[in-house]
C-alpha cells in the first residue's frame, strides 16, 4: 500500500505536520525527523520532493547527493526553488543563496547521479520587496535517479 512520509530537520515543522496528520486521519501518512545534511536516510523512497528549501541549504550539491541516496533505483526528485534573484526575496541579513541559475542546478544534479533532468516554471511568488510588489519565478527541476547500484 502506498504511503507518504514528511521529513524535516525542524522539530517545529514536524510537530505542525504531525498535528495536521492527526486532524486529517489520513492513513499511511507519517512524519520523520531526518537531517540528510548529516545522516543518510534510514530508508529509500520512490519520490523525494522539496519546495523552497534549497536556497536555505549551505551545501546544495551535497544535499542533492543525499536525495539520490534516499531514492530507490528509478526514483524521482522534484525540487522547486527560486530562480537567481537580487537578494530582495529575503532581504538584508539573509545568509542563504539568492536563488539559482538552472544550468548550475542541472550540473549539480548530473554530478549527484541524476539523469533525464528537466525544468519548468510552475509558478511565481508574489511579495513586496522594499515596498514594491515583485514576482519571483520558481523553477521545478524533475530528475531521475541514475543507476541501479548503491546510493551515491
Amino acid at each position: 500500500m502506498a504511503s507518504v512520509t514528511f521529513a524535516d530537520v525542524s522539530r517545529g515543522m514536524l510537530e505542525a505536520v504531525e498535528a495536521k496528520i492527526a486532524r486529517s486521519g489520513a492513513p499511511n501518512v507519517s512524519a520523520l525527523a531526518l537531517d540528510l545534511g548529516s545522516t543518510p536516510s534510514p530508508r529509500r523512497f520512490d519520490l523525494v520532493a522539496t519546495l523552497m528549501t534549497l536556497h536555505h541549504v549551505p551545501d546544495v550539491p551535497g544535499i542533492l547527493r543525499s536525495f539520490r541516496g534516499a531514492l530507490d533505483p528509478g526514483g524521482v526528485l522534484c525540487a522547486a526553488d527560486l530562480d537567481e534573484e537580487d537578494g530582495s526575496f529575503h532581504g538584508p541579513g539573509f545568509e542563504g543563496h539568492r536563488g539559482f541559475r538552472r544550468e548550475v542546478v542541472a550540473g549539480w544534479l548530473e554530478g549527484a547521479g541524476f539523469e533525464r533532468i528537466r525544468f519548468s516554471t510552475p509558478f511565481e511568488v508574489e511579495r513586496e520587496a522594499a515596498g514594491i510588489p515583485r514576482r519571483y519565478p520558481v523553477f521545478l527541476a524533475v530528475a531521475e535517479r541514475a543507476g541501479s547500484g548503491e546510493p551515491g
